[in-house]
């Protein structure tokens, strides 16, 4: 296999990048990206392509997300989340039907304003590291969507909530504004993503799955799954000849995006049509 994706069940206390450093030892391969970063407390899943797939990596970023979340009300911190220094502790008086109509409330698209211990950029420098120096940045908000929330579990100062957003969204401002709402402030005690695009918690495998596999290779997924929800079309020999070449094809179907294979089934591309003509959105052959 020249490349696919690992739905890798990243662990908690690791960086997204420190699970793709140790996938480069375990692969043997130094081509590897991940497809959107974890907080180091995270876990869940956390698509790494590898090899010809890193191609894919910005197909897949603007890709939904789901959620699950834990949230300390009644504790402000500075990193928005329970790893960081305490701030401020509050009263909490907060009943379910509260936080419920809170959590309905968020749906839809909003602007956030992202937390200072995050990899954004300002002026050049990561808010974190500002943050790490005792400085306070201005963020600008940034627009968002959240498409559904639910109320898993409510224990009077804990809640667990599942939330599918959009990309650019941070878990823990939702916890802090949840919390700013209710009035007795809060933060983000545990996250878990159980749902990147098209893959699930289902589609994972561990570091310890792949550290006593024979062939960690046999793990990954095509990178063609990535594409699942777009319909499938093949050219002949003729057309995929034009593909090889960066040139498109001249075919009659509904305008939108596909997943285009050759006539012995490779993988080419992902093409979109329009006006008669199929072109290339991003090619994934092996150049012959």
């Amino acid at each position: 296999m020249a490349g696919g994706i690992l739905i890798l069940d990243k662990p908690a206390g690791w960086t997204s990048h420190d699970a793709v450093a140790k996938l480069r030892g375990i692969l043997k391969e130094r081509r590897i990206g991940h497809g959107g970063t974890l907080d180091p407390m995270a876990t869940g899943v956390l698509p790494v392509f590898v090899g010809r797939a890193t191609r894919a990596v910005e197909l897949f970023e603007a890709a939904d997300k789901t959620y699950v979340a834990g949230l300390r009300l009644g504790l402000v911190t500075n990193t928005e989340d329970s790893t960081g220094e305490v701030l401020e502790t509050r009263p909490v008086s907060v009943t379910q039907a509260q936080l419920q109509q809170a959590l309905d409330a968020l749906v839809g698209e909003q602007l956030q304003v992202p937390p200072m211990y995050s990899a954004i950029k300002i002026g050049g420098k990561k808010l974190y590291e500002l943050a790490r120096a005792g400085k306070e940045a201005e963020r600008p908000a940034r627009k968002i969507t959240i498409f559904e929330t639910a109320l898993l579990d409510f224990t009077g100062e804990h809640a667990t909530f599942r939330v599918r957003c959009s990309k650019g969204t941070y878990v823990r401002s939702i916890c802090r504004d949840l919390g700013e709402q209710l009035g007795c402030g809060g933060c983000m005690d545990s996250l878990r993503r159980v749902r990147a695009g098209v893959y699930t918690e289902a589609d994972t495998v561990t570091l310890e799955q792949l550290q006593q596999s024979n062939d960690p290779w046999a793990l990954l997924r095509p990178v063609d799954t990535l594409f699942a929800d777009l319909p499938a079309v093949t050219v002949d020999s003729a057309q995929a000849a034009r593909i090889y070449n960066g040139s498109p094809v001249a075919m009659e179907q509904p305008e939108g995006r596909y997943r285009v294979y050759g006539p012995d089934g490779e993988f080419l591309m992902v093409g979109s049509q329009k006006d008669g003509m199929l072109k290339t959105v991003k090619s994934f052959f092996e150049v012959k």
